[in-house]
């Protein structure tokens, strides 16, 4: 089990210049700590128009800035929104390959098309469409990577030959990504041989342990999308531990408390557009009736408090706990999810991060591990991808 940071940039209100300039430096600094603490990924969103939930609309600018303060923490660059309306897909190659140069060779690259009216109405975007397009572009973009000459005419971008410059640094590109919300999505990675990013939630790990051997087993016989295969699942997962069990329990559920009000706040596509190619749950969904979460961590004054199924929260053995069945169900990596609107002080998350790296992370070292996984991507016989 391998263990990542993933961030939203989400500002708290009032809405300030110095607000947002925190929540970003702030953001910068724990990925920079990461790095020196052993995380080995570092991933930021795109969103476009979601107030306070995420002010993350330049993921490649943000993490330009975190690859100039380390050295080896990959770069997660996701997910890239692949519909037209918001970049064409030369410009998300473009860009991509710079950071991967300016990097030495350290993105991931997420693809996705995006799961809420608020950004596919914002940008004129159709729903019915964003499908096709995220086929085409995820198709056609490793192609501008390593091809000299690239031309295409599909249903959602048509353009005449060219050589898409720079090229990526890694050989033969970044691994490719997509990320899973919708139901069935994780069949779509598997068929493509792209690896797995779970964003949802809500759904206990019963379900979560079946989308994950449903990904394994369609991946087995994939076409990929790209000329290696991607076989990783990572989860996204708040985390927030203290020596003090209750104070793990108290700050890890007002961190995940306050995600939950901010994401009340973001209206999902299913919600406000009928379309068949955005089935339930999405990346928000389950996340507005907390009162699970309240109900499994509640206690009478003379039993254990116990953190949720599944939440790296409470004290370093809850945390160990909950990554055990993590990993049961297949996961390779968790993405920890460190604060939300500034629930938690930066020192609180630092001092989190650190405990984490101190008591947590030993405990799923792999001792067999022989270099960063930088170096076995870039080597030029890779077919699948490593955990």
């Amino acid at each position: 089990m391998k263990f990542g940071v993933f961030f939203e940039l989400s500002v708290p209100r009032p809405f300030t210049r110095e607000a947002e300039r925190k929540s970003i430096f702030d953001s910068i600094e724990q990925a920079v700590l990461a790095e020196e603490l052993g995380f080995d990924q570092c991933w930021n969103v795109e969103h476009h128009f979601l107030e306070e939930y995420s002010h993350s609309s330049a993921p490649e600018m943000f993490l330009t800035a975190v690859a100039m303060k380390t050295s080896k923490i990959r770069l997660g660059h996701g997910i890239a929104v692949c519909v037209p309306e918001f970049s064409h897909p030369v410009r998300l190659a473009e860009r991509a390959a710079m950071l991967d140069i300016l990097s030495n060779g350290r993105v991931e690259f997420g693809t996705g098309r995006s799961s809420t009216w608020l950004e596919l109405g914002g940008m004129g975007a159709d729903p019915d469409a964003t499908k096709k397009s995220w086929s085409e572009f995820v198709d056609s973009i490793p192609k501008m990577w390593t091809q000299d000459r690239f031309s295409f005419s599909g249903a959602s971008f048509s353009m005449p030959e060219r050589n898409v410059l720079p090229k990526p640094v890694q050989d033969p590109h970044p691994p490719l990504w997509v990320a899973v919300t919708a139901p069935g999505t994780e069949l779509d990675a598997g068929e493509r041989g792209l690896g797995m990013l779970n964003l949802s939630f809500s759904a206990p790990l019963t379900v979560q342990e079946r989308k994950i051997a449903d990904y394994r087993h369609r991946i087995q016989n994939c076409e990929p999308a790209g000329l290696f295969v991607n076989d990783q699942v990572n989860v996204i997962n708040w985390m927030h531990v203290h020596t003090d069990r209750d104070i793990g329990i108290e700050r890890g559920l007002r961190l995940g408390d306050t995600f939950s009000y901010i994401a009340a706040q973001v209206l999902e596509l299913k919600e406000a557009y009928p379309s068949t190619t955005y089935p339930r749950p999405g990346l928000l969904s389950g996340l507005r009736a907390d009162a699970t979460v309240r109900k499994e961590s509640a206690a009478a004054p003379t039993e254990r408090k116990k953190a949720p199924e599944g939440l790296l929260i409470g004290d370093p053995s809850d945390a160990i706990e909950a990554i055990k069945r993590w990993e049961s169900v297949g996961a390779d990596r968790i993405m920890c999810l460190l604060n939300a609107s500034d629930a938690l002080t930066h020192e609180e998350v630092c001092d989190s991060m650190r405990l984490f790296a101190a008591e947590v992370m030993p405990h799923f070292q792999d001792d067999s591990d022989s270099g960063p996984v930088m170096e076995v991507n870039m080597r030029n016989d890779l077919k699948v991808g490593a955990a």
